[in-house]
């Protein structure tokens, strides 16, 4: 399944930090911002968590609903919110379904070493479920910033 600007967005559940099951479907009504990141505590995934974070309270203006999804387990995940006080969830896809739903499970290269891992990646969803926006091999300086932007024009 791949997916598709101005089409439905695959619908999903998944274990979240906070000890829930999250479906894409009881979000319904509000915007989502999907943002998949290769690992709990690394660097880059740290700075890009961080600055969702910092902009949390601007999403929520928007009646925008922030989610961060990797491989890692609810208690990595568990971790990782408390340490960098995230306050929103992040959910465990640890068999990558979802991120295979969302074309970002890819085979990445590093050192002349492949492997299959996630493609940095960031999805906007309106309220009505359908996909608006996709930013796909994500850099993560200001990024939280460009999908506010998108969530704002939204409304216009």
């Amino acid at each position: 399944m791949t997916v598709e600007i101005g089409k439905k967005a695959p619908k999903f559940k998944l274990p979240a930090s906070n000890g829930e099951t999250v479906s894409l479907m009881e979000l319904r009504g509000r915007n989502v911002v999907i943002f998949f990141y290769p690992k709990d505590m690394t660097a880059t995934c740290t700075v890009q968590a961080c600055d969702m974070r910092d902009n949390y309270a601007l999403f929520a203006q928007e009646n925008t609903v922030v989610l961060g999804i990797s491989g890692d387990s609810v208690k990595s995940h568990q971790n990782f919110v408390q340490k960098k006080e995230l306050p929103y969830l992040l959910l465990a896809d640890e068999d990558h379904k979802v991120c295979k739903q969302y074309g970002v499970w890819q085979l990445k290269k590093l050192y002349g070493r492949e492997y299959m891992g996630i493609v940095r990646s960031t999805f906007l969803i309106d309220a009505k479920g359908n996909l608006v926006r996709e930013w796909r091999k994500v850099r993560v300086k200001g990024h939280a910033e460009e999908v506010l932007e998108a969530v704002r024009a939204l409304k216009k």
